[in-house]
């Protein structure tokens, strides 16, 4: 009898993905980053897996970086998790730690700080003043729309054809 190699994913209770578009309903479809060591070079290299969660209400949104839970047993052959809690919505990272948010690799705390401090450029980003994710839904913002594989180029540019 022949052992069968199971993905990393598959053995973890609790992972963390990123979510990425997905045509299943019900479910949402998960990147998983594993590092994975290359013992030729002695170096770990990044590794991604696919998950699928069941997501029936939809919480997460296409860039969102959730918590996903394994099921007591698999609904699907594929559909082995379910979505738990989103850490961060697309383009607002908090540190984990200070509970501070980031941009880049600054605190925006101390890019508001700095700027007081040299003079504040009129054409600076505002955060508290930005709308939260959201606002641009059917205009630039189409990850609410139900996806679709397309099969062929018609040279028409649909942003929900995955």
């Amino acid at each position: 009898m022949t052992n069968m190699v199971l993905p990393a994913a598959t053995k973890v209770h609790m992972l963390i993905g990123q979510c990425v578009p997905c045509i299943k309903q019900g479910a949402s479809k998960f990147k998983i980053k594993r590092l994975e060591l290359d013992s030729n070079l002695n170096m770990f290299f990044p590794k991604h897996e696919v998950v699928y969660a069941h997501d029936p209400e939809k919480i997460c949104k296409t860039g969102d970086y959730v918590i996903i839970e394994k099921l007591p047993e698999k609904l699907t052959r594929l559909i082995t998790h379910k979505v738990k809690e989103v850490l961060y919505p697309l383009g607002d990272v908090t540190d984990p730690i200070t509970g501070k948010k980031v941009v880049v690799g600054s605190f925006r705390d101390h890019i508001e700080n700095v700027s007081k401090a040299y003079g504040e450029k009129k054409t600076a980003f505002k955060y508290e003043k930005a709308p939260k994710r959201g606002w641009q839904e059917n205009k630039k913002d189409f990850t609410h729309v139900e996806t679709y594989i397309k099969y062929h180029e018609d040279g028409s540019n649909d942003p929900t054809a995955v």
